[in-house]
């Protein structure tokens, strides 16, 4: 049986990859800490444990704003990407539907059916992470939310215009969580957990493709390539 390598996943398409998912790993062990020090207690040093909580903040406001450039870099290249323009996965098109669920099917027989061409991004895979970029921008706005709530003087170390601004961008996120700030809190905690549900997913997802279609689907983000079955 030959095989013919297919692009799948550009340089720089990886490197943001690696860096989400690294950011994420971040995020959530000091997200998890801010809701509830899991090991402040493990510091004997009053002097540094002092310091912990304030260390915890910064990471993940830092791993935030990372998530957030991604997040826009990506939402720029579903439309204006010189290699792939996801976007048109996503449409509901007769041929997308009709792919998402071969895929679906396929996933769920143990590849027992297969009427799909493989050697391309698909429907399924298109609307999964479109998932995903909605729980990020979710975040992204509750998070927000979060932190101006820590401004509530209105000013900052920039001026008064920043919490404003943030003010105006996020404040729907208290309407829609139940109308206080605490809600906002619990899902913002909680969708935390949806986005993990959600990579352990994915991960799984993608050994099981490359156990079950053998194109080596697993070294997608390492390569940037798979190799296809030629007819």
């Amino acid at each position: 049986m030959a095989y013919k390598r297919v692009e799948r996943m550009t340089a720089f398409m990886r490197i943001n990859h690696w860096v989400v998912a690294i950011c994420m790993v971040a995020a959530v062990v000091t997200g998890l800490y801010i809701g509830h020090p899991y090991y402040q207690s493990l510091i004997a040093d009053p002097a540094v444990d002092k310091y912990v909580m304030a260390w915890n903040r910064w990471i993940h406001f830092i791993a935030a704003i990372i998530f957030d450039v991604s997040s826009i870099v990506v939402a720029y290249l579903y439309f204006f990407s010189r290699f792939e323009k996801p976007y048109k996965k996503l449409l509901p098109t007769p041929k997308n539907i009709m792919e998402f669920f071969l895929v679906f099917f396929n996933l769920i027989t143990f590849n027992r059916t297969k009427g799909f061409d493989s050697s391309h991004g698909d429907s399924f895979n298109a609307v999964f992470f479109f998932v995903f970029h909605l729980l990020l921008a979710w975040m992204l706005f509750s998070g927000l939310q979060l932190y101006v709530h820590g401004l509530a003087h209105g000013q900052s170390s920039i001026g008064t215009w920043w919490p404003a601004m943030l003010h105006l961008a996020t404040d729907w996120t208290v309407v829609v969580c139940g109308g206080t700030y605490m809600d906002v809190r619990i899902w913002h905690h909680m969708s935390m957990y949806f986005i993990i549900v959600w990579v352990m997913i994915h991960v799984y997802y993608q050994i099981w493709r490359t156990i079950f279609w053998q194109e080596g689907d697993i070294g997608i983000v390492i390569g940037g390539s798979k190799f296809v079955k030629e007819n």
